[in-house]
């Protein structure tokens, strides 16, 4: 499984340097606005690093009575003047505003510990120097961030009860989950994390050895790797942030190739705090990114408004509102449900009928796509991966398809697989893709899921329940949809050994299916 250096390589030098570029620019656009009413501050962080930070204090602030504190921890790869757009404009709107760069990236001092204990503890400092040297409310804290600065400020919540509300945009709630998904690797998103890490900041010894194992599929440290990802996973400390109590509010896109949706909705499910969760399409990022430039923009107008009535008391309504709010990736605006369940409580099913058998080791031409670059054409463009459903060779790919249906069918919520597996081999990767199929046979992504396996007796059938990413896609009135199962895909490091045959069956007392929520109408 040593191909993984090789796929490293060459999404490192195309898709992450592009990335960073964007990036960069982004967070600088806004500096020469704000940089006349920023104040540029070292921090002492845990240990004595030293972090660098900005403070935006509101206008005509001269002491005289305090304001509430936001602390914005910033991005993977990103420099301190990430935020400096939106830090103006939180503080116009009445708050201390402190962003910082967390250890081990750019002018911070450290290494990279990947949210681990130095971080949650860094953010705690951060806290009590806003507390010791701004006009920030002790009552009133609040934590927000994209991507890396997501997933610390829960953390952090879970750890420090000063923190009463949280604004987790692009984020994850379970690390492991989010790139190991299936037990796979999610190779092209650990190396655009890798790759970043490295141009951007110094990793340390620890998160080098745990690349390292994840691109060679190194099973004798997998333990090790999944235990080191459950100690940066707010999932492990939800009964801590219960306790604590702080408002939370999670925002995610339907096609994030870093950190799936599934992750946050899972988690939201089991939250008990006043909470909000947000849907849309695009990408990691892409849904906040003109927010960055001081854009119009729905998830920090939302941030804002959360903000504002946890912190500052605004009655503004956002509290009256159904929790969970998503759009389509297909037209139109904005649907409200009461919870995660509500969303998909209605199901349809495609059977999985008879005994199909592929080979492995070959792309049949059904794919995720490129991460960022397929989920931004299909936010903007609406234009996700494609294939020719009846060109696919079946040779390499098993393929099912519904009878075309009389109404659109609105996917909302997380698909199921189920099915019956027999592989020739004791180690496997699969690949499922739902696929909305038009009249000429072209398939449009809806969604999919890799799933692999170790240790199995060749010739022995196993059982195979898969969660598919979650989305809302609106399948046409005259369209089918289809499974298709394969087992190769960039996307994704898989273990197939040279010459494994995989058979699906229906066993009669055991049917095949896919379980695809959709809206009702």
């Amino acid at each position: 499984m040593g191909h993984g250096r090789t796929t490293l390589r060459t999404s490192a030098a195309g898709v992450v340097s592009a990335a960073l570029i964007a990036g960069t620019v982004v967070g600088l656009a806004p500096a020469a606005q704000a940089a006349s009413s920023v104040r540029f501050v070292d921090i002492t962080g845990d240990g004595g690093t030293v972090l660098k930070a900005n403070v935006v204090t509101p206008t005509g602030a001269d002491g005289s009575h305090d304001y509430p504190l936001i602390v914005l921890p910033t991005s993977w790869g990103l420099p301190q003047v990430e935020y400096l757009a939106q830090a103006q404009k939180l503080a116009d709107s009445g708050y201390v505003v402190l962003t910082y760069n967390v250890r081990g990236f750019w002018q911070s001092g450290g290494e990279i510990e990947v949210a681990g204990p130095p971080d949650i503890a860094d953010a705690s400092k951060v806290i009590d120097w806003a507390l010791a040297n701004t006009p920030a409310d002790p009552r009133h804290i609040g934590m927000a961030g994209v991507s890396y600065g997501a997933g610390i400020s829960l953390l952090a919540a879970a750890h420090d009860k000063r923190i009463k509300a949280v604004a987790a945009l692009s984020g994850w709630a379970d690390l492991i989950d989010s790139i190991y998904s299936g037990r796979t690797q999610h190779v092209q998103a650990g190396a655009l994390l890798d790759g970043a890490g490295i141009i951007t900041g110094r990793e340390s010894p620890e998160l080098r050895e745990i690349f390292d194992n994840f691109y060679a599929s190194n099973l004798t440290k997998e333990q090790e790797m999944i235990d080191w990802g459950r100690k940066r996973s707010a999932a492990t400390y939800l009964d801590q942030l219960n306790k604590n109590g702080a408002a939370v509010l999670m925002a995610n896109a339907w096609g994030d190739t870093i950190f799936p949706a599934n992750s946050y909705a899972d988690f939201y499910e089991k939250l008990t705090v006043p909470k909000r969760l947000e849907m849309r399409p695009g990408d990691h990022a892409t849904a906040e990114l003109t927010g960055l430039f001081g854009l119009p923009n729905d998830v920090w107008t939302d941030t804002g408004r959360w903000f504002d009535h946890y912190l500052k008391g605004a009655d503004n309504g956002i509290d009256r509102e159904q929790p969970v709010q998503l759009k389509s990736r297909s037209a139109g605006g904005y649907e409200g449900y009461p919870d995660w369940k509500s969303v998909g409580a209605t199901r349809t099913k495609l059977a999985l009928a008879g005994s199909t058998t592929i080979h492995a080791n070959v792309d049949s031409g059904a794919d995720g796509g490129i991460v960022f670059l397929s989920s931004i054409l299909d936010q903007v463009a609406q234009l996700p991966p494609v294939a020719s459903i009846p060109l696919l060779p079946r040779r390499w790919a098993a393929v099912w398809q519904s009878e075309r249906y009389g109404t659109a069918q609105q996917v909302r919520g997380t698909a199921t697989l189920h099915t019956t597996l027999t592989p020739t081999k004791e180690s496997g990767t699969l690949i499922a893709y739902l696929y909305d199929v038009g009249p000429l046979g072209f398939g449009k992504l809806v969604t999919n899921a890799p799933y692999t396996w170790h240790d199995r007796t060749p010739g022995e059938p196993f059982d195979v329940n898969l969660d598919l990413f979650s989305t809302a896609y609106d399948v046409p009135a005259g369209h089918r949809l289809a499974l298709v199962v394969d087992t190769v895909d960039p996307l994704y490091i898989e273990h197939n050994p040279s010459g494994a045959q995989l058979t699906f069956s229906s066993p009669s007392d055991d049917p095949s299916y896919v379980s695809v929520p959709v809206r009702e109408q």
